[in-house]
């Protein structure tokens, strides 16, 4: 959140003042500044406290068009949409290490009871069979909802993924596919998970074509994308903000409903400049937007991009015609980040409504500089 406030802190003086200097271009130096200039990245603040979370979740307003609603955290969410899916399709299988206890979030918790385990069951510890196994079951004909058990171990399946899974279609001439696969998996960081617990793997699987990637921001649209990626004819990615799972409380509806793929969300208009981000980032760009208007009168366009692959660029490009600047934010490193990716795409559509540089602001540069480095030259690093 730091990163991106220094970002708008550069239209000092006016919102609309020229920024043109920011990173002069180079996202390496830019961030090494970023990181130079925090106060968390200096030797003496090793008695900085830890924190779990460094934003605030703000519940999204009451939705009733999809009927009655109920209080539900992410996880719930999830739950519930799996449950819905069990009961409208009978052919619907969850399956993944610990599922069948309910997993070790508890996304799957009583789903093994009410419909048997026949249809809610454990795997072995292997990422690449539980993801085979699930191209299998999808060819056959049925649902398969795969679980793998942290996004930080969907590595061991990368091939059935990539190479199987999202070519399955092509390579048969359309004569069979797996468009019936969702893989499920939680994602990006927690605060005390550690190097192999807090990794977030979308730009990985964007270079793919033939599969769909999707990172929700809260828990109606964890249910709502969620039961869509189930629904569509394509294997689908479905990465859920692990520290959300508990931390983010909505309105829920009940019954079943979906929110279309690849459809980004505005959330808040604004002239001044794009911020563009996904999962949980979008609320830490959320509160730099609210700080940007009232420390510096600069009006924010926040958009949530939800969908990685097949990304909405109609809806980006649109706002930064309108806003002459982007500021693009997420987790992953920034290095081949997914950002850069919609940077591209805005530099080739929007290169004469650009009032200044696009900049990437990478949230792990500050979260490693303030948890776990420890001194001020790895910080520069």
């Amino acid at each position: 959140m730091a990163a991106a406030a220094r970002f708008l802190l550069r239209t000092a003086g006016s919102s609309k003042a020229s920024i043109t200097n920011v990173n002069s271009g180079l996202h390496s130096k830019f961030g090494a500044t970023l990181l130079r200039a925090s106060p968390s990245c200096h030797p003496l603040a090793k008695t900085q406290k830890r924190h779990a979370a460094h934003f605030t979740f703000q519940p999204e307003p009451v939705q009733t068009k999809y009927g009655p609603t109920q209080k539900m955290n992410l996880f719930q969410s999830v739950t519930s949409a799996l449950d819905n899916t069990l009961a409208s399709d009978p052919t619907a299988v969850i399956f993944g290490e610990d599922v069948a206890f309910g997993g070790v979030f508890r996304c799957t918790v009583g789903l093994r009871d009410k419909y048997g385990k026949d249809r809610v069951f454990n795997t072995p510890l292997c990422e690449q069979g539980i993801v085979g196994f699930g191209i299998g079951v999808a060819v056959a004909g049925a649902t398969a909802i795969a679980e793998i058990q942290f996004a930080d171990y969907i590595y061991p399946a990368f091939d059935q993924i990539v190479n199987e899974a999202a070519k399955y279609r092509y390579r048969s001439g359309n004569l069979f596919d797996c468009g019936n696969l969702t893989i499920r998996a939680p994602w990006g960081c927690v605060g005390h998970g550690s190097l192999y617990h807090s990794q977030s793997p979308e730009a990985f699987f964007a270079h793919c074509p033939g599969i769909k990637v999707v990172v929700p921001r809260g828990p109606v649209q964890a249910k709502g994308l969620l039961l869509s990626c189930i629904a569509d004819q394509n294997p689908c990615i479905f990465f859920e903000p692990k520290i959300l799972y508990r931390a983010a409380v909505d309105q829920v509806p009940v019954e079943s409903y979906q929110i279309p793929l690849s459809e980004a969300e505005v959330l808040q208009e604004g002239s001044d400049v794009t911020l563009v981000a996904w999962g949980t980032q979008v609320h830490v760009i959320k509160e730099v937007a609210a700080m940007a208007q009232e420390k510096l009168g600069v009006s924010c366009e926040i958009i949530d991009l939800q969908t990685i692959l097949p990304w909405d660029s109609e809806t980006v490009c649109k706002s930064v015609v309108k806003t002459g600047r982007l500021l693009v934010s997420h987790e992953a490193p920034v290095t081949g980040g997914f950002a850069a990716e919609v940077s591209s795409t805005v530099q080739e559509e929007c290169f004469l409504n650009l009032e200044a540089p696009i900049a990437r602001v990478s949230d792990d540069q500050l979260l490693k500089c303030r948890i776990t480095w420890s001194s001020e030259a790895q910080c520069r690093h």
